[in-house]
């Protein structure tokens, strides 16, 4: 069984992202990135369903700019058999990314694709539903467990109201929430090994894919501030300020 793993270049998650100037977007100029921290879950499933003898070969795939080659090492030293990069620098919007990500399916005929359920740089979580609207293929989404069958996968996924469990016939897509796993600290050894994995490389032409935006970003701006909080000495005075300060109740 092959197993895709979508993996996208964001900024580092312990990096405060700053507005641009101009408030086109927000400024990436020398600062760290790394793997999309919900996309490395997925690659530690993907890598430990591969681990019991349920897949035999995990792929990962990355859509954006030749940098994103250093995401794709980094998933194949966790596990990941090889990678693929469709290198553009067009700006990606979901449509954009499942409409690849689609063509890759075609391409290599996974029988699951497992990915992040969002990316925190856009926090769109589309992308994973729209690919599998795109392929017509089952889907479950925010994933706390995962386990593969005879033609089958059976998805705990983390709903309102506490846990759901799905049954989906493969081929199928599943994204990955926080609670799936914890990934695993990569190795030295493994990072040397993941330099002579194969890594092969598209465009959008090549998979006939037109990744032209259709949204248009009119405007990026910091959160408003927001006053401190303060601390009451009881619910008296908690219920005494919302009546009469706050005027919510």
């Amino acid at each position: 069984m092959k197993v895709l793993v979508p993996v996208k270049r964001v900024v580092d998650y312990n990096v405060k992202v700053r507005v641009k100037s101009d408030q086109t977007g927000v400024d990436i100029a020398n600062v760290k990135m790394s793997m999309n921290p919900f996309d490395e879950i997925a690659v530690e499933e993907a890598t430990r369903l591969k681990e019991k003898g349920a897949v035999t070969e995990v792929v990962a795939v990355s859509c954006g700019v030749a940098q994103s080659q250093e995401t794709l090492r980094t998933a194949m030293a966790i596990g990941a058999d090889r990678g693929i990069l469709v290198q553009t620098d067009a700006e990606l919007q979901p449509l954009a990314v499942a409409k690849l990500l689609k063509a890759v399916v075609d391409r290599e005929q996974p029988q699951l694709v497992i990915l992040g359920k969002q990316a925190i740089d856009d926090d769109a979580n589309q992308t994973g539903q729209m690919l599998a609207a795109l392929l017509n293929w089952p889907q479950a989404t925010f994933a706390s467990k995962v386990e593969l069958g005879d033609g089958t996968v059976q998805v705990t996924r983390e709903v309102d109201g506490g846990l759901e469990t799905l049954s989906l016939k493969l081929p199928a897509i599943v994204t990955t929430d926080l609670r799936l796993n914890e990934p695993r600290y990569v190795t030295l050894p493994n990072i040397m090994k993941a330099k002579k994995k194969t890594l092969d490389t598209l465009t959008p032409d090549e998979l006939g894919v037109d990744p032209a935006p259709r949204l248009k970003t009119l405007k990026v701006s910091e959160p408003p501030g927001r006053k401190a909080g303060i601390k009451v000495p009881d619910v008296a005075a908690l219920v005494d300020k919302l009546k009469n300060e706050a005027k919510v109740i």
